[in-house]
């Protein structure tokens, strides 16, 4: 399984409560560019669009924001879109519950990260509760703590 792009920044702003894994409507040209590894999912999040009564169509899941560039840009039609949103391949089930778990009140879908799966283009999705800038800051004051003590056990070692 290789990773082609992550979003660090989904660990450290949202607090995780559990991961999806859905697949992507992409085009030929988006799959070859993931698997070179130019896609960003940075900012990116997941939305569930409802049916409405009139249309017969069902709860949908889209990936909104994320950057996928054109394999090979000379090629790229005129009006090809980057940050175009994209269909979400998941289960009823899981946009259910998906849906459900959007309606919460301070839960978020967020992507954290895009991967291969046997030779398809997978999305990771969890579903996060928002962390308050004093959680961001202790996890910064222990991580550099941290540093300090394998900094320091690495100087006695070498001496």
């Amino acid at each position: 399984m290789s990773i082609y792009a992550t979003n660090e920044k989904a660990r450290f702003d949202y607090e995780i409560l559990e991961t999806l894994e859905a697949g992507l409507v992409l085009s030929g040209q988006e799959v070859k560019s993931v698997k070179r590894g130019s896609a960003s999912i940075k900012g990116a999040y997941v939305k569930i669009f409802s049916p409405s009564t009139s249309s017969g169509r069902g709860t949908e899941a889209w990936l909104v924001g994320a950057t996928i560039p054109p394999y090979q840009a000379g090629n790229a039609s005129g009006d090809y879109d980057t940050q175009r949103s994209r269909k979400l391949l998941l289960k009823k089930s899981e946009l259910k519950y998906l849906a459900g778990k959007s309606q919460e009140r301070g839960l978020t879908l967020v992507p954290i990260k895009l991967y291969n799966k046997n030779g398809l283009v997978k999305l990771e999705i969890g579903v996060g509760r928002g962390k308050k800038k004093s959680d961001k800051r202790e996890k910064i004051t222990k991580r550099e703590v941290q540093r300090k003590i394998e900094r320091a056990l690495k100087s006695k070692s070498v001496r």
